[in-house]
């Protein structure tokens, strides 16, 4: 199975990564070329492209530019200082407009507000109609009303504050297919004889809302209002003209900086006139300075930063004159609103409530400053090439290398169009990004993505294998490399542990069967978390028994270690599992535990029917022999010699010779006290008085012996009583029974 998953990988498995790669690179090609859309890629490109806006953008407060803001105070009433709720009477307006100009000096106001009706709040019309009707012949009435007409009549009032002054009025088109006409247009920039639809493919539109014409006529020029919104309704661009009966008409920022400067000629620049083919208007000449355009007439709106980059002040403030001159003085003033009540807050990439006011404030600064960014004719054939030769790379080149170095190749790739793209924005260009991030992502994500899939069947077999007996854990760094891994037996160096609850025969009969599993369930768990941590593999549950052992499936330079550490802390576990015991009524429990280290047989042992992944051999054996005679010397622990012999800072009791049953050589058996630095002075000044008792027994000087075991009962009883009475009671039975002069030392045990 593993080397027809192998052989699959380097075959087939890269014939459909390659051929996976070139489709996707196929589609994202045709995007890139206009062929068809991808709605993600452009909502992707519109992301990126506000990322980039706001990581440039320069901030702080642009201080030549000041919006004159019909908020929420001054539409409060007249005695709260405010101007009442809009529309406000036209002299109100006109006040506003002398003020400006008048008390402040500016240089230039813009309105971002459309006067398409008469007003008639003074009562005009009804009066006209009676110096027309009523009172024709009344020559009082006549002659008075004659001399109260022009206080009257507020868009006259409102008309001659604009007029010789550098004032420009907002015009607003309508949406497409709506033929309205209301009002009049201004003058317009170009007619289609002198800008040809054949160099652009411009914004078209059939009806509009206009100002009133005295008042059209008495400002210096007019523009619209109307901002290019993306498919994801955010206002990135604005139309520096529309086209409407055959001419153009610029946009309210346009006007207005044409009018700050003099009312300076615009003109077109085409890309490339020699060339027909290429050949389209990139820039707006502004009395000799370039704005940059795109084949919609649209620029970039230069945001400066999230709202309020420029000063907003009251327009009721300035009515009553309460702002410092200062504050006014040879500024650019637009006047627009924020209330939210009056709907001209838009979606921007600098926030989703932006005053469309600000908008043209933004794109005013940015014309006198010439910091508009421009995508010229070029961009769109470059994305292209960049699309189609590195998705084309990509397909070809990931199949054939490592997850790591696809990794630093994809992160290379798209770490520097990143880069290359934002140093061409900061001159001024804007690159389309999201095609190219998008091809070389998902063709790298695929190698990876399929890759991972065969890892995952690879991991599905090696969990199958071993996931009953080892941790997730060291199953996912098996799956890792899934070919050194297989049940087939083999002979490793390995250590084996075996636990087993002292007297469960006795607890077992004072509980009933349901019980029973959960009492085991509580204590065999906690253990097994214990082997799984310290990376044990689980060999089998034998009722109250658990064999474990350490080195395979997963080598393992560290198992007698491992296998020591898990019995320290069962038996450190022993007391929380018996506190929960205690609590639920049950008999509390001990455990014996045996620990050998040796080679033993490893691999998938049993019958054709019934296979288990298991371990055997002689130092098998030994570790679960031990473990049966825990309970003869008092201890919860007995490791092996050559557990011991691999672990040279451990401090370990000896505590005998023995032969145990199917053994007919003697082996020394250990109870472990800590590792260094972990047993405290009174144990180490027991296991010192043990030692010397333990070689004056095996010299048979019984006197001398079973004085030292004196002491220690004496003096250090808790150490290991058990285990000092065991060796006094043999003590006395020798001294009656000699042993001779060739013994060893050792003692036969005949049971298991």
């Amino acid at each position: 199975m593993q080397k027809l998953l192998k052989k699959f990988s380097f075959t087939k498995g890269r014939a459909i990564r390659t051929l996976a790669g070139l489709f996707i690179t196929l589609i994202f090609v045709g995007q890139a070329g206009n062929w068809f859309e991808i709605p993600f890629v452009e909502r992707l490109d519109g992301i990126i492209y506000d990322a980039r806006l706001r990581l440039t953008a320069p901030g702080g407060v642009d201080p030549r530019i000041v919006i004159i803001d019909i908020d929420e105070k001054s539409l409060q009433e007249r005695e709260s200082g405010g101007e009442g709720r809009w529309p406000w009477p036209r002299d109100r307006l006109a006040l506003l407009t002398n003020r400006l100009f008048d008390d402040y000096n500016v240089n230039m106001m813009g309105f971002d507000v459309i006067f398409s009706e008469r007003d008639e709040s003074s009562g005009i019309r009804t009066i006209e109609k009676l110096a027309r009707e009523d009172f024709k012949s009344d020559a009082v009435f006549q002659e008075r009303f004659a001399k109260i007409k022009p206080s009257l009549d507020l868009d006259s009032q409102f008309a001659k504050s604009l007029k010789e002054r550098p004032t420009v009025l907002g015009f607003s088109f309508l949406t497409p297919g709506d033929q309205q006409k209301k009002g009049v247009l201004p003058p317009a920039a170009f007619t289609t004889d002198e800008l040809p639809l054949g160099l652009v493919d411009p914004t078209v539109r059939q009806g509009y809302t206009g100002n009133l014409a005295l008042l059209q006529d008495s400002a210096a020029d007019g523009g619209h209002v109307n901002p290019s919104i993306d498919h994801d309704g955010i206002i990135r661009r604005m139309p520096m003209l529309i086209a409407y009966d055959g001419k153009y008409y610029e946009s309210l920022s346009l006007a207005s900086a044409r009018t700050l400067l003099g009312g300076l000629p615009l003109g077109g620049v085409i890309a490339d006139p020699t060339n027909p083919s290429f050949g389209s208007l990139e820039y707006l000449d502004v009395g000799g300075s370039l704005l940059p355009v795109d084949e919609n007439l649209t620029s970039f709106i230069p945001y400066r930063g999230p709202y309020k980059s420029f000063e907003y002040i009251s327009a009721s403030d300035v009515m009553n004159k309460k702002v410092p001159k200062e504050k006014l003085e040879g500024k650019i003033v637009l006047v627009g609103t924020t209330a939210p009540g009056l709907l001209d807050l838009r979606a921007t990439p600098v926030g989703k409530a932006y005053p469309g006011v600000e908008i043209h404030a933004n794109l005013i600064a940015g014309i006198l400053d010439g910091t508009i960014k421009q995508a010229p004719f070029w961009t769109y054939t470059a994305n292209f090439a960049l699309v189609a030769i590195l998705g084309l790379v990509f397909a070809l080149v990931l199949p054939w290398l490592s997850p790591l170095r696809g990794s630093i190749l994809a992160g290379v790739s798209i770490a520097s169009m990143i880069g290359l793209n934002l140093i061409s924005y900061n001159k001024g260009i804007v690159l389309p990004l999201a095609s190219v991030l998008g091809v070389l992502l998902l063709v790298y994500l695929w190698n990876i993505g399929f890759g991972y899939f065969i890892e995952s069947r690879s991991k599905r077999l090696i969990t199958g294998l071993f996931g009953q007996y080892v941790p997730p854990d060291l199953v996912d760094e098996m799956a890792k490399n899934p070919a050194n891994f297989s049940m087939e037996g083999e002979s490793r160096a390995m250590t084996v542990l075996f636990s087993d609850v002292r007297g469960f025969t006795t607890i077992s009969e004072a509980l009933d069967a349901k019980t029973l599993s959960e009492f085991i369930n509580a204590f065999l768990t906690p253990f097994t978390r214990i082997i799984y941590n310290n990376r044990g593999t689980i060999d089998k549950y034998m009722g109250d028994c658990i064999m474990a052992f350490w080195g395979a499936p997963l080598r393992d330079e560290n198992h007698a270690r491992n296998g020591v550490i898990s019995a320290f802390a069962m038996v450190n576990a022993i007391e929380e599992i018996n506190d929960d015991f205690a609590k639920r009524n049950w008999p509390p429990i001990k455990v014996g535990i045996g620990v050998n280290t040796g080679r033993m047989s490893v691999g998938n042992m049993g019958s054709e029917i019934r296979l288990a992944y298991t371990v055997m051999g002689d130092a098998v054996n030994l570790g679960s022999r031990i473990e049966g005679i825990t309970k003869e010397y008092g201890v919860a622990i007995i490791i092996g010699p050559d557990t011991r012999k691999d672990l040279p800072d451990l401090i370990a009791r000896e505590l005998d010779k023995v032969k145990v049953k199917g053994k007919d050589i003697a082996v020394t058996i250990y109870e472990p006290l800590g590792f260094e630095g972990q047993v405290s002075p009174e144990i180490l000044t027991a296991l010192t008085l043990f030692e010397k008792a333990l070689a004056a027994y095996r010299n048979q000087e019984w006197e001398s012996s079973k004085s030292q075991l004196e002491v220690l009962m004496r003096d250090h009883k808790t150490t290991g009583e058990v285990l000092y009475e065991l060796y006094l009671e043999r003590i006395e039975i020798l001294k009656d029974n000699p042993p001779g002069d060739d013994w060893d030392g050792s003692f036969t045990f005949t049971k298991k």
